[in-house]
């Protein structure tokens, strides 16, 4: 198998679809299933890209080509590819262009849904994703202070009861969505979240009756809509990493069965709270108030342990997912990926501990900076032997933002002796980038493609493209989440050199070092850093 197939094997397991279009936008290469069901994806070469999508996925893209610069990957877009017959199918596109050729743009396709009706989906309108997406570049990105900006919740009732005139919701939908849109900050900044729930991002300075103008888009139909809506003004007092999570927390709260009444205040409450949690967040971290568990990492082959991974466990927050999903969020995480590497270093200083490797997690968002690096190597600087025994798992929880930047700084630690792996191999698209960009030492595959992997075709193909790729470029390959006998020998087949899972051990306060039987599969919650 050569290296380009083998690379093709791995983009279409992260893609349902694989496009190229040029500088003009026309369709050069299309591979892959066909996005409507009808025809081959190759018919859609020699079209132009941008007709294929509605008008708010149009501005989507638009936007995201202006800032995509060369070797680096665009953020997901959430947009509306239109077919035949007046049908639609919702996509999540990321688009790359190649640093050798700019001339060209490349984009993996996931479809998001089945192909519908294109009445059913309002159009122009972002999705909640979407939606936190552009509000995150607005918030962070130049020329925009959180203060100057706001997002408006709006509550439509009355538009169900349209439905039985399709003619009729499709043009209310129309109107409302047109509204909505001319409010927003840039004429593309609106969402819909539920059915009768509506978000826009807009200026804090513009007093506009949003709630009023969708009522006379109804009355223009001759409909008499219920609408409300309610002011969010994003505050400049806080960070806006804060505002952003407050924000998230506030339309997931929306979308929840029932929703809430008052998002503004829901929003409100979040922030607070989010404030809270934070100063909590950096007083655990710096009181180094958590504890690392120890899970067992062996050889397939014949048992034995080679390292452990270190696991983060909270007293608070119970399990790791939530407080480091905040962390990576409010910009925490370094502080703690370093606390948990300072525990590490000090456990595998101890007295007796000579035979025992470690591994722990880093986050994309440490690495965008050299202070971790510097401070890991300070750690260690005086026991050259335990950089021998320690072991960096870049995760793919956040994405690197400048993957060569970060490659410098893991060949530092190499240099030193510590070994890195790249950690979730699989879980997204990320972790193909990784292995393209970072010199590493070994690669994680997701437990979500182990599990039950023996019974689907396309993991265990997926698997076995991984392996062959690691092989040819020298790299090991650890499993995640073995819990079986059958499984084990799968892997060993197929050619994967370690594994973890509750197979081989679950995490314990205590590293131990010596296995006996292994344990019969555990049923239940699966534990792991994320």
């Amino acid at each position: 198998m050569t290296s380009r197939s083998q690379l093709l094997g791995l983009a279409f397991a992260a893609a349902d679809l694989l496009v190229e279009f040029d500088r003009d936008g026309m369709i050069t290469l299309a591979l892959g299933s066909s996005p409507c069901g009808t025809k081959p994806a190759e018919t859609l070469v020699g079209k132009p890209m941008f007709k294929s999508l509605d008008g708010g996925g149009q501005a989507e893209l638009r936007r995201a080509l202006a800032g995509l610069q060369p070797g680096r990957r665009s953020d997901p877009l959430h947009v509306t590819l239109l077919c035949e017959g007046n049908l639609s199918r919702r996509l999540m596109m990321r688009l790359f262009r190649l640093p050798e050729d700019d001339s060209g743009i490349s984009c993996a396709v996931i479809y998001e849904g089945p192909v519908t009706p294109y009445e059913a989906l309002p159009p122009s309108m972002l999705s909640p994703d979407a939606f936190l997406e552009r509000t995150h570049r607005a918030l962070m990105g130049p020329g925009e202070e959180p203060d100057s900006l706001a997002v408006t919740f709006v509550n439509v009732l009355g538009l169900a009861e349209t439905r039985e005139d399709p003619a009729k919701y499709v043009r209310i939908q129309d109107r409302v969505a047109s509204a909505l849109q001319e409010a927003s900050v840039d004429g593309s900044s609106a969402a819909r979240l539920t059915d009768e729930r509506y978000a826009l991002l807009r200026h804090a300075d513009d007093h506009r009756d949003v709630a009023d103008e969708v009522r006379e888009a109804g009355l223009a139909e001759g409909v008499d809509l219920e609408v409300c809506g309610s002011d969010i003004d994003l505050p400049g007092t806080a960070a806006p990493v804060q505002v952003l999570r407050a924000l998230r927390l506030a339309v997931e709260s929306c979308l929840k069965d029932g929703g809430l009444e008052r998002p503004d205040l829901a929003f409100t409450a979040c922030l607070m709270k989010t404030l809270e949690e934070a100063d909590q967040f950096r007083a655990m971290v710096r009181q180094r108030r958590f504890d690392l568990h120890f899970q067992p990492i062996v050889d397939l082959t014949n048992g034995e342990i080679t390292h452990f991974e270190a696991l983060a466990r909270f007293d608070k927050w119970g399990g790791p997912a939530e407080p480091l999903r905040m962390a990576e969020e409010l910009a925490l995480i370094e502080g703690f990926d370093l606390a948990v590497a300072d525990k590490a270093v000090a456990r595998l200083n101890r007295a007796g501990a000579g035979s025992l490797h470690l591994a722990v997690n880093v986050s994309g968002v440490s690495l965008a900076g050299d202070a971790y690096v510097q401070n890991l190597l300070r750690l260690t600087a005086r026991t050259p032997a335990v950089r021998r025994r320690l072991i960096v798992e870049v995760t793919e929880t956040a994405t690197l933002a400048d993957p060569a930047a970060a490659n410098l700084r893991l060949a530092a630690l190499r240099e030193a002796g510590i070994r890195v792996y790249i950690d979730d191999f699989g879980s997204g698209s990320a972790g193909f980038d990784y292995l393209r960009k970072l010199s590493v030492d070994a690669v994680k595959i997701d437990g979500s493609l182990i599990t039950d992997f023996e019974a689907d075709a396309r993991s265990r193909q997926v698997i076995s493209h991984i392996v062959d790729l690691c092989r040819s470029m020298s790299l090991k390959v650890v499993a995640e989440r073995v819990e079986t006998e059958a499984c084990r020998l799968a892997l060993v087949e197929l050619g994967v050199d370690m594994g973890q899972g509750y197979l081989f051990g679950k995490p314990t306060a205590e590293p131990i070092q010596s296995r006996g039987p292994i344990a019969a599969r555990r049923v239940g919650t699966v534990e792991g850093w994320g």
